[in-house]
């Protein structure tokens, strides 16, 4: 249904890891662009079980396979790390080349368990982007959210909810990344008011019942699983005193709006325009990856308030999202001022105008022309 823009693009025969957030559509990209590789499914129960038992059978049939074509791949790779061995065994040995598809790379860390010592390329798969839908939709996405089986569900919520509670009950729960649920349970809720903003730890901590230490521990897990992603603050010789700590984002907006009981997001609603401002986040994060340019993404913020949502390059563009109908001089004070700081090819903000515009040094694009130029390689 949905063309993704990530096919593993310069793996060749390389063995690689392809990371991404539960029900982002690995499995499904994989079965597409590998439809006649050996596949093992450590998300079914039955070859968990034998594999678990007895890892040296996955060794056995894949030495014992005659005219095989393609990549092997092992779908859930951290739920069986010890495979890792016979991995490298076989890389090293028999040039088999694998796909090691998974949600957290946590447990092979915790583990000890080696990461094939830089014999695999890293790959990610984000939630959907603009450019994967032919007929994409900014309300939908603000309200859905883009994990694929949510964005095209007429009432999604149900699904997003039971998305949590997947994650709760077999990310962390199964593979024992917390030792309190209910407490990491409530810690989701908490964070999602910072989504977008600076965590404040002790707050945190207070409304979960927790230290300090344990919140960032579970952020790290947020991090680890690919859950959540902190943006850091671009500190490059400030002139003016700048904030320095990161910013805090769910992978996905639909994610943070269902934690945050938000519905029914509207253009003109201030809540509207954080979801906007997480949704350029999003592809700004993907196209990063995707175009494998890997540029840095950061935010600025003076302690006088003076903002700019999104540092790209170092810098090269500077990014202000604006979900309101028409920009005006009072939106343009933080891109001004860091303009004047900073040396910068660009300097747009995004919004909900109708056309595109230039008030120098700024340029004023209407959301669906920043993502053509962004995807088209304009931007960045």
């Amino acid at each position: 249904m949905f063309e993704r823009l990530q096919g593993l693009k310069g793996r060749g025969k390389e063995s690689c890891f392809l990371w991404g957030p539960r029900q982002t559509g690995k499995s499904t990209l994989l079965k597409k662009l590998f439809p006649k590789s050996q596949l093992f499914d450590l998300l079914l129960s039955d070859e968990f079980e034998r594999l678990l038992r007895r890892p040296e059978l996955m060794r056995e049939e894949i030495l014992s396979r005659q005219g095989g074509t393609g990549p092997v791949i092992i779908d859930e790779i951290q739920k069986i790390p010890t495979l890792l061995d016979d991995v490298q065994w076989l890389i090293v040995n028999k040039q088999v080349s694998f796909i090691l598809c998974g949600s957290s790379a946590r447990k092979l860390k915790r583990s000890g368990t080696n990461l094939l010592g830089g014999r695999a390329l890293r790959y990610e798969l984000f939630p959907l982007v603009s450019r994967e839908i032919d007929t994409f939709d900014l309300h939908r996405a603000l309200n859905h959210g883009l994990i694929p089986r949510h964005y095209i569900h007429q009432a999604p919520q149900p699904l997003i909810h039971a998305y949590i509670g997947d994650y709760l009950r077999e990310e962390i729960a199964q593979e024992g990344l917390v030792r309190n649920l209910p407490s990491f349970g409530r810690f989701l809720e908490a964070a999602a008011f910072s989504n977008g903003a600076i965590p404040i730890y002790k707050n945190i901590a207070q409304d979960c019942g927790v230290s300090e230490p344990t919140v960032k521990e579970y952020f790290q897990i947020l991090q680890d699983t690919l859950i959540g992603r902190f943006l850091p603050s671009f500190q490059k010789r400030p002139k003016r005193r700048v904030i320095r700590s990161p910013k805090f984002y769910y992978f996905d907006v639909g994610i943070a709006n269902t934690l945050l009981n938000r519905k029914g997001l509207t253009p003109g609603d201030e809540l509207f325009g954080h979801a906007f401002e997480h949704f350029l986040f999003q592809e700004l994060i993907a196209h990063r990856h995707y175009s494998g340019k890997e540029y840095p993404i950061s935010y600025w913020q003076t302690t006088s308030q003076l903002e700019v949502d999104f540092i790209l390059g170092d810098p090269e563009v500077a990014v202000e999202a604006k979900a309101v109908k028409e920009v005006s001089s009072r939106h343009l004070k933080g891109l001004r001022a860091f303009c004047e700081e900073y040396k910068v090819r660009r300097a747009i903000v995004v919004s909900l105008d109708k056309a595109p515009r230039t008030t120098d040094p700024i340029q004023i694009l209407p959301w669906k022309e920043f993502l053509r130029q962004l995807w088209d390689g304009e931007i960045v």
